[in-house]
């Protein structure tokens, strides 16, 4: 009889592991439930609050980073949504110039040929998006080069240096 109790008894190790040190007994296991029950219609709201505020945070960062509002974050979205927005902005201050007296002509080249290529570039992000990873970079880059190139003439025609 000895010998059939010790050889059902698991080993001391084995018994443990299965209850982790005596910690997960049934009378543990309900106690368990019973608290979960009175404190999860408490906690569960404060948590989803939580998230909520975490998240709001994390969208206010990633739409200062991009350069845009929080609510036109959904609009850059995918791999390509920093291009998008930097096209984006660009656009935007293109009507902004108002040259005056020799730059006058010059303001007027640069839009006239600046927008049909922003729109290009726009339509070859979009493309990008469904490339292979490596494609994909490499049209960013070709992009993101582009528009380095576009930037500061931006900026020198309104007067920023």
């Amino acid at each position: 009889m000895k010998r059939r109790k010790a050889q059902a008894a698991p080993a001391a190790g084995e018994s443990a592991e299965r209850n982790l040190g005596g910690l997960v007994t049934p009378s543990n296991a309900k106690r368990a439930i019973a608290v979960g029950k009175v404190l999860a219609p408490v906690l569960i709201p404060i948590a989803m609050r939580a998230a909520g505020a975490a998240r709001g945070i994390w969208d206010d960062r990633r739409a200062r980073r991009l350069g845009v509002a929080p609510g036109e974050l959904g609009l850059y979205s995918g791999k390509g949504g920093a291009l998008h927005a930097r096209i984006a902005r660009v656009a935007q201050a293109l009507p902004e110039l108002n040259g005056s007296g020799d730059q006058a002509g010059a303001v007027t080249r640069f839009v006239a040929d600046t927008e049909p290529r922003l729109t290009d570039l726009a339509a070859a992000v979009r493309a990008a998006e469904m490339m292979p990873t490596e494609r994909r970079r490499a049209a960013h880059r070709a992009v993101a080069a582009e528009l380095d190139r576009i930037e500061p003439e931006l900026l020198r025609l309104l007067g920023v240096s």
